[in-house]
């Protein structure tokens, strides 16, 4: 182990080292290590050689539990499966299942350069043309579509788990979380459930979801081109539409007047980029998929992210996620706006 790399949060770093260096014989000298993110989701590590050769390791939050959420070897199997395909993304290299080293699974994937774009200041910086902000939307749309488009049997996917009844079982699911994390009473969060199961349309484009399909999740280069679509621990299999509604749930536009429920604001706030409307007509036409419906999945994705939100608002309060510069206002305010959201756009859907 190098000097130059100390105690690192998470990591076991000499034993981790030696499994690196037994498994991957191309690795060179010391190994250093850094955290490049961590905190209540899954860590990520840059990995350096002797020779600058770059890899990512991933793996749980420190106080994970047994969940598909944080399943290491869920996350290196679509990686796995999607790295000959159109769709960029990292290439994993080694998956470490054996406790002994680290005391959780970990994975690791060479690295990819490029840049994060995640609020409008990034875009400022990477992307400030509007040639370029145009060339990034067209891209994060077609990648989308072709993810949605693979055939998931024939990259081995088929078996990883259910397909069908994706937003039922999703439903379901969520409507138990709120139970199990809810601070107060809220009864159109309640409300919203029995209606969106009352209004969910038939499930007729399965695919991979990758359930967290943003510009905050995505690398691009300086040509605004997609060089690999990151944060793979939430995908499932089902109904693809379900991403399409939160992409353009989290497209603002320039002149947005929705309240900021997101906790960094939408690069797509900058102008230049694809319309929201464009957005669901290059996706369409791209996949063939009919978006007649579409409504619906937004207000399917805002009453999901509502319960999600209460959960970080009770984390918050609880002190679990420290207490520190904390708007408990907008904390309180953000889930309330969120399903405030989903009624809007499923009043759309019940109205005809």
């Amino acid at each position: 182990m190098s000097d130059a790399t100390p105690d690192i949060r998470g990591l076991d770093v000499a034993a981790v080292e030696a499994w690196l260096h037994g498994t991957l014989a191309e690795l060179h000298g010391p190994l250093t290590f850094s955290l490049i993110a961590g905190g209540h989701s899954n860590l990520t590590y840059a990995v350096h050689d002797a020779r600058g050769a770059a890899l990512v390791l991933r793996r749980g939050p420190l106080s994970a539990r047994s969940s598909t959420a944080h399943d290491m070897s869920r996350e290196f199997r679509v990686l796995d499966a999607l790295a000959p395909t159109d769709v960029p993304v990292p290439v994993p290299r080694a998956l470490c299942e054996d406790l002994t080293v680290n005391g959780q699974p970990f994975y690791v994937m060479e690295m990819v350069e490029g840049t994060i774009v995640d609020n409008p200041g990034m875009a400022d910086r990477a992307l400030p043309t509007t040639e370029l902000r145009r060339t990034a939307s067209e891209q994060i749309v077609d990648v989308l579509a072709d993810l949605h488009r693979i055939d998931i049997d024939a990259v081995g996917l088929g078996a990883a788990g259910r397909r069908e009844s994706f937003l039922e079982r999703q439903l379901a699911r969520m409507s138990g979380v709120w139970e199990q994390t809810k601070t107060r009473e809220l009864p159109l969060v309640d409300a919203l459930h029995a209606r969106l199961l009352a209004a969910a349309p038939p499930q007729r484009h399965t695919g991979i979801v990758h359930s967290d399909f943003r510009f905050g999740n995505v690398l691009l280069d300086g040509s605004g081109h997609l060089t690999a679509v990151l944060d793979w621990e939430l995908w499932a299999l089902g109904d693809v539409l379900s991403d399409v509604g939160f992409l353009l749930n989290n497209w603002y536009e320039p002149d947005n007047t929705d309240p900021q429920i997101w906790m960094e604001v939408p690069p797509t706030m900058a102008p230049g980029f694809l319309s929201r409307a464009e957005v669901a007509a290059r996706y369409a036409t791209r996949t063939g998929f009919d978006l007649t419906e579409i409504e619906y999945y937004r207000s399917f994705q805002y009453w999901k992210v509502a319960i999600l939100a209460e959960g970080v608002k009770r984390r918050y309060d609880t002190g679990a996620m420290g207490s520190g510069d904390v708007d408990f206002a907008h904390l309180n305010q953000r889930v309330i706006d969120l399903a405030t959201l989903a009624d809007a756009h499923l009043e759309l859907v019940e109205l005809g």
